[in-house]
């Protein structure tokens, strides 16, 4: 079985009869990954340790935080208060991150028939919400009481819906068959 890494330096020779590349760097590739997991106003710290402790363990990576961007008294927010937290990979960690995301937490979801192609924007970028951090092996463990959901954000170099799902179908995301 071919690694992510080994089909995006394959992507110039399946994509070229597709979009007509003549060059090698015309080809889409990836450039990195976001992972960010939202906490809202939560003020218990053993919560945010829990969350920064599986993030860690899925990424490899430390979370940085990020902090409110305005005050809002009825979610009783401050300007600066930390309500989320992010992580970008690249290079080796992302390639493995999305090893582990396609072939071992994507098909361990309940209830699995694909992901949506509808999360492509107009930048080329995909966009996974993930509701349960507990798909990844790494965080299987006995306290599911606190389980959190997660974003993917994949950033290739690509600018158009079309070849961004032309690229990400050749790198293995498995689409729904349904959608169009």
């Amino acid at each position: 079985m071919q690694t992510i890494k080994e089909k995006n330096n394959a992507a110039f020779a399946s994509l070229k009869g597709s979009f007509g590349y003549t060059n090698q760097m015309e080809a889409p590739t990836l450039e990195k990954v976001i992972v960010s997991a939202g906490v809202g106003s939560q003020k218990d710290k053993k919560k945010l340790e829990l969350i920064i402790d599986r993030l860690t363990k899925i990424t490899g990576q430390k979370p940085a935080p990020r902090g409110a961007k305005h005050s809002v008294s009825n979610f009783k927010t401050r300007q600066g208060d930390v309500v989320g937290y992010q992580i970008t990979l690249r290079g080796k960690r992302m390639y493995d991150f999305l090893d582990r995301l396609l072939n071992i937490a994507l098909p361990r979801t309940r209830d699995f028939r694909g992901i949506s192609l509808k999360s492509i924007d107009e930048m080329g970028n995909y966009t996974l919400g993930i509701r349960e951090h507990t798909i990844f092996p790494e965080t299987a463990d006995e306290d599911i009481k606190d389980i959190f959901g997660l974003a993917v954000t994949v950033v290739t170099s690509s600018k158009d819906n079309k070849v961004t799902k032309a690229y990400l179908t050749h790198l293995g995301f498995p689409f729904k068959k349904a959608e169009k």
